[in-house]
């Protein structure tokens, strides 16, 4: 075993705290003998870095290092012990296994810290939290905004039951929490991750938190207004358009749109669109070629170039 901690580590003798202890965190998720079962390289490579970073890893014994007072075990130099016999005369609960050198991981790493969190003198099954499972699955447009249960059936077997909340967007993950993968050790299991996907509607189209709809008027309810019917999400609701309503035409239903986290909803945005009859009609077209010329009228003003 190479008798230098920095070389052990893959460090230089400058490199900073921070440093010191990111390349240990790397080789540790690397070579821990919990996820290496069997393997007797990596479980012997992992008590050369434990070692290393014993002495390395904390300020006050490394400035004694660099000074010569201590060696690679943390023995005083003097006694000129090696650290196979020092390992030989920790017991069962040997260096590598003490988990005190890892307690400033806790805040910064949290996956990392999870692997020590059955380990410490005297031994201790390893501990570890299962993994995610990332799952998708498409759901109908008025089915996100109004919220719905439904079931996703997972690739191994079993069906799980997954609330849709209302005003679920289009690429949100919803959380089932505990349905991952098993943990290790007696470790808590992962969550399953489902990314929403929304299928789009022949009519609605989402805006944020409001929703967007071209809607078809008569001719004569362009020029007379009136009440007319607008779907929406929750039910159909009647609007009242202004006479002399052009194609292009914004108006608003308060509150009809897209639920909102903090409460309250969205609104719908209402797009005119005047429409024709289907049919060519004779009086409809003797009356304009009468009422046109006493009415000239250009909307194309301002585009002529």
């Amino acid at each position: 075993m190479s008798r230098d901690p920095y070389e052990l580590l893959g460090v230089k003798k400058d490199a900073t705290q921070k440093e010191i202890q990111s390349a240990f965190r790397k080789l540790a998720k690397k070579l821990h003998p919990d996820l290496n079962p069997g393997d007797k390289q990596a479980e012997d490579r992992f008590k050369e870095i434990s070692a290393a970073y014993e002495i390395v890893g904390d300020e006050d014994k490394r400035k004694r290092f660099d000074r010569g007072e201590i060696d690679m075990t943390g023995a005083e130099q003097a006694q000129r012990n090696y650290y196979r016999d020092y390992a030989s005369q920790a017991g069962a609960g040997g260096r590598y296994q003490n988990n005190a050198g890892f307690a400033d991981f806790g805040d910064s790493d949290d996956i990392f810290s999870s692997f020590f969190s059955g380990r410490g003198r005297g031994g201790g099954q390893f501990r570890s939290q299962g993994q995610n499972r990332q799952y998708s699955m498409e759901v109908d447009f008025l089915d996100a905004i109004n919220g719905t249960k439904t079931q996703i059936r997972l690739p191994d077997g079993p069906a799980l039951d997954l609330q849709i909340p209302a005003g679920t967007r289009d690429g949100q993950t919803l959380r089932l929490k505990g349905k991952g993968e098993p943990g290790i050790g007696g470790g808590p299991p992962g969550d399953a991750l489902v990314e929403i996907r929304v299928r789009p509607h022949k009519f609605y189209v989402r805006d944020g938190d409001d929703i967007r709809i071209d809607l078809p008027i008569s001719l004569p309810e362009a020029v007379l207004g009136g009440k007319v019917r607008v779907p929406t999400p929750s039910g159909a609701v009647n609007l009242t358009l202004p006479a002399n309503s052009s194609t292009g035409k914004v108006l608003r239903l308060k509150g009809k749109g897209a639920p909102k986290r903090g409460g309250g909803a969205g609104d719908i945005y209402v797009s005119l669109k005047v429409v024709l009859p289907d049919e060519p009609d004779a009086k409809l077209a003797e009356f304009m070629s009468e009422w046109a010329p006493a009415n000239p009228q250009n909307p194309r003003k301002g585009m002529e170039e």
